[in-house]
Parts: C-alpha cells; structure tokens; sequence
C-alpha cells in the first residue's frame, strides 16, 4: 500500500514536472524529434544524484548548506569553461544556478527528512572534496551538452522536447518526488524562450 502512494506521488510528480515545462510560454510545436536535449536531462539528473551525497557529508556538522563561495566558484568555472567552447557564458552562470538551487533543495529535503527520521540519516559522511570532484566532471560535462545543445535550447520546440527528455530520465531512473521536483527545478532556464 505504502508503495502503491509513493509510486503514484512519483508519477504525479513526473507529470507536473512535463506539464509545467509544457506550459511556459512559448509557441506550440510539432511532435518532438530526438534531440541533445536528453542529454542534458540526463546529466542534470546525475548532478542531483550528488546532492545526497553533499547533503550526507554536511549533515551533523556546521557546514551550511548554503556555501556563497562554492557556489562562485563553480559558476565562474562554468562559465569559463562555456567561453573557452565558443559558448555564452552568461547562459552558462544562468543555467548553472538553477542547477545549484535544485540541488540545494534536495540538501533541505533530505536533512528535514532525517531530523524527523533520524534512523534513516546518515551513519558515515562521504569526502566532500571527492564528491566536489564527481560534480566538476559533471559540470564539464553539462557545460558540453549544453553548447552542442543550443539550437535545439532556442527552438520554439525545446520546452516539448525538454519535457520528454526529463520524462525519459525519469522512467529510466525512477527518482522519488522529492528529485522529480529539483530536476523540474535545474532544467528552468535551459530553454531559451
């Protein structure tokens, strides 16, 4: 039964996330081709996937979830890295604090949950300079996709192929509401129009 509620707050979750990328303005297009739109989906949904491990690594010590200089680092790394491939870096930095912001939703999300369910919290905190590494590959690698991506990105096209591109990520990765959410979140700004 508990199951059965989690599955459907899950497609529930998946489907306001598609209907909400469907319905930001912008004109209506034909059935969505394949695009490099999954892409970058996908490695959005990656990048999430370490704000448990961040959230574990901070969890029971005095380091905020909130980190200003982290967070200016890797927006000025990013948007360097945009430059350096002929890319608008000032996309770069926009895209890219979406994609903070979402993973610091999934921080909040899981150190409320563990403060009301503290046997379900983390035992052992991981490297936070290893996991910092995993997230710069990540990064690098988003920055990519997001070049190779920009025609598609200012098509009148992009919010339906984006929408079906983060419903593919989600049938492939079954990620909990609470990750549906923040990855509706990150994608925000990917699209041009």
């Amino acid at each position: 039964m508990r199951h059965a509620t989690c599955h459907r707050h899950v497609l529930a979750a998946a489907a306001l996330t598609a209907a909400a990328l469907l319905a930001a303005p912008g004109p209506a297009a034909a059935a969505p081709a394949p695009s490099s739109l999954r892409p970058v989906a996908t490695l959005s949904a990656e990048r999430l996937a370490t704000a448990d491990l961040v959230a574990a690594a901070k969890w029971g010590t005095d380091s905020p979830v909130d980190d200003p200089a982290r967070e200016q680092q890797v927006l000025d790394a990013v948007a360097a890295q945009a430059e350096q491939i002929g890319a608008d870096p000032d996309e770069a930095r926009r895209i890219f604090r979406d994609q903070i912001e979402a993973n610091k939703i999934v921080q909040r999300g899981l150190h409320r949950w563990w403060s009301v369910h503290p046997e379900q919290a983390p035992t052992t905190k991981p490297d936070l300079n290893v996991v910092r590494q995993k997230i710069n590959r990540i990064n690098t690698e988003l920055v990519q996709a997001l070049a190779v991506s920009t025609p598609q990105r200012a098509a009148p096209s992009c919010r339906p192929e984006l929408a079906l591109a983060v419903l593919q990520v989600h049938h492939d990765t079954h990620p909990d509401p609470l990750h549906t959410v923040a990855l509706a979140r990150s994608l925000t700004s990917v699209c041009e129009s």
